[in-house]
């Protein structure tokens, strides 16, 4: 029995065009839509797996929408005498109504419900002016995308720092608590300061008078010592005179 008509558009139908240079990643996109009005399971398979990444290779497209393929050959050294033999093939099936394991429903699909296109790759390489424009333009493209990073970083940046109005209460509550807490410790530093000063000088004070106190004490048992040389000097000279 003769399968039937691939109900999903291609875009494009027939060939998959890839140009060059070859030295990097080549990407092409394939644009899947869906007309009808039922969901439809695809795969994207291709005679070269190596060679392609597909993404996505395989899903559901829902009724009047479409997806788009990205398909990226891998860097190769390209032979312009060498004729590319590398086919694409879009196979797709009507999805059942209720699906839940789109593996078991391909496994278990008659092949009169399977529909297949199938595209073939053309490797084109650009001439060395064209390859210098187009060289501009990668390195345009390159520069534009960092600037969208950049500006797309800045902008997450700045709606991350966007808060709602709970969040700058509790911050402002906090920053309050912080701001009392770090008063008090100054106060509370500037009081031990006050504290260690008085008794360093009531310290001070007190060795002092101790000091005065011994040096009065000093002079005091000097000025006896004198006044009782000086008696017994003086005691001694009469004591003498009338011995004589």
């Amino acid at each position: 029995m003769a399968r039937q008509d691939q109900v999903l558009l291609l875009e494009p139908q027939h060939e998959l065009k890839f140009r060059g240079p070859f030295s990097d990643v080549v990407n092409t996109t394939l644009k899947l839509s869906n007309p009808t009005d039922r969901n439809v399971c695809f795969k994207v398979k291709t005679t070269a797996p190596r060679r392609y990444c597909v993404r996505p290779n395989s899903g559901v497209i829902d009724a009047g929408t479409s997806i788009n393929v990205s398909v990226m050959l891998q860097p190769f050294d390209y032979d312009p005498n060498e004729k590319s033999k590398h086919k694409f093939m879009v196979q797709s099936m009507l999805a059942p109504p209720e699906m839940t394991d789109m593996e078991g429903v391909w496994k278990e699909a008659k092949p009169d419900e399977l529909m297949d296109s199938k595209l073939r790759c053309v490797f084109e390489l650009p001439a060395e002016n064209e390859k210098t424009h187009h060289d501009l333009d990668a390195n345009k493209m390159m520069s534009s995308n960092l600037l969208k990073s950049e500006s797309s970083t800045l902008s997450m940046k700045s709606m991350s720092s966007t808060l709602d109005d709970g969040e700058v209460k509790k911050i402002m509550e906090e920053c309050k608590r912080l701001q009392m807490e770090a008063q008090r410790l100054r106060e509370e530093n500037k009081q031990i300061r006050e504290d260690d000063g008085l008794r360093m000088r009531k310290s001070s004070m007190m060795s002092s008078q101790h000091s005065s106190h011994s040096m009065v004490k000093e002079e005091g048992l000097s000025l006896r010592m004198v006044a009782l040389i000086v008696l017994f000097f003086v005691v001694g000279v009469i004591i003498g005179k009338l011995v004589l």
